[in-house]
């Protein structure tokens, strides 16, 4: 079923979702799981599972030699997803990078995805590759994810890469999911330039937008009623991530480009260990939650990654 179904049937009670990182090569799929079963309970309708672009690693070869071979770390997104529908019986979301991926693969995934009966579809961008500053089109692929929802919008009437000029009937249409920054895209040089590429990102074809994670429901909500002046009508899904340890304060501003509010920065620091500071990101994130629930979002979508307990947690006093 598509997400903008999941939130019409749910009648304005605001739905539990959760995403999920892939394992590392090698590693089996028990553990994911594991991190997933206590958060069934919460009856989510879908889970997101991400995708991780190329990236660079280098082989000794001996006698000072280093060989760069390109790998991807964190490979198998369909595969999970397909799992996790046959597990759980529930709708899975795969994110398709520009990054990484030609034309050609991105059709090839999307059709995968056909077969294995998904419905949607989180369309990104996606980041630089890990040592590069700048974000560099793949050769063959797209620039940006408004390209990405036009091809996955044209592949869903029937137009494949190479039949673009045959008139075609819709028989596949993804539901497609887009990014939204409440704080702005680190590389937008204002807010509003920034609602104008998620705008167009809308009109290229988005279903409904889910938010990098933020810590002040005050920028969430001053997003949400500049996009609806813009005209962005989709429904806006806000992204939550308890924060967990004292390297969070450093790791996730220097990652996301985001701030956190100086009352969670004061608490964290003052406190004696990580447990503590766990605590306090359970329970920020559980106030956070409940004044969004009362803002009236239609879904609260966890990010996991990896870890949750303290989602659980969370989940618990809200559902």
């Amino acid at each position: 079923m598509k997400i903008t179904d999941h939130i019409k049937n749910a009648n304005g009670k605001t739905l539990f979702s959760l995403e999920v990182v892939p394992p590392q090569k090698g590693i089996g799929i028990e553990d994911l799981y594991k991190n997933i079963d206590p958060l069934m309970e919460f009856k989510p309708p879908f889970i997101d599972v991400t995708t991780s672009r190329e990236e660079y690693i280098y082989i000794d070869k001996g006698n000072g030699l280093m060989e760069r071979r390109i790998t991807r770390m964190r490979p198998g997104t369909l595969g999970i997803c397909a799992a996790i529908q046959h597990k759980y019986n529930v709708d899975t979301v795969p994110h398709l990078l520009c990054g990484g991926f030609t034309k050609e693969e991105t059709e090839y995934l999307l059709v995968d995805c056909m077969y294995l009966g998904i419905d949607n579809i989180m369309a990104l961008r996606g980041d630089a590759m890990k040592g590069h500053q700048y974000f560099e089109p793949t050769h063959g692929g797209h620039a940006s994810a408004m390209d990405l929802v036009h091809q996955i919008n044209d592949l869903g009437r029937g137009k494949y890469l190479h039949n673009q000029d045959e008139e075609c009937e819709e028989h596949n249409k993804f539901c497609i999911g887009v990014a939204g920054y409440p704080e702005k895209h680190m590389e937008a040089p204002s807010m509003n330039y920034d609602l104008k590429w998620l705008k167009q990102k809308v009109d290229a074809g988005a279903d409904y937008i889910v938010t990098q994670m933020f810590f002040d429901n005050k920028k969430f909500i001053e997003f949400v009623s500049k996009a609806r002046e813009m005209g962005i009508t989709v429904p806006i899904i806000p992204g939550i991530k308890p924060i967990a340890t004292k390297k969070h304060l450093k790791i996730l501003p220097q990652i996301f480009k985001i701030d956190l509010p100086e009352e969670l920065i004061n608490e964290v620091e003052n406190a004696k260990n990580n447990e503590a500071v766990k605590q306090i990101g359970i329970e920020w994130a559980i106030t956070q939650s409940k004044e969004l629930l009362d803002f009236g979002v239609p879904v609260l979508h966890f990010y996991s990654m990896g870890k949750s307990d303290n989602i659980k947690k969370v989940a618990s006093e809200l559902f």
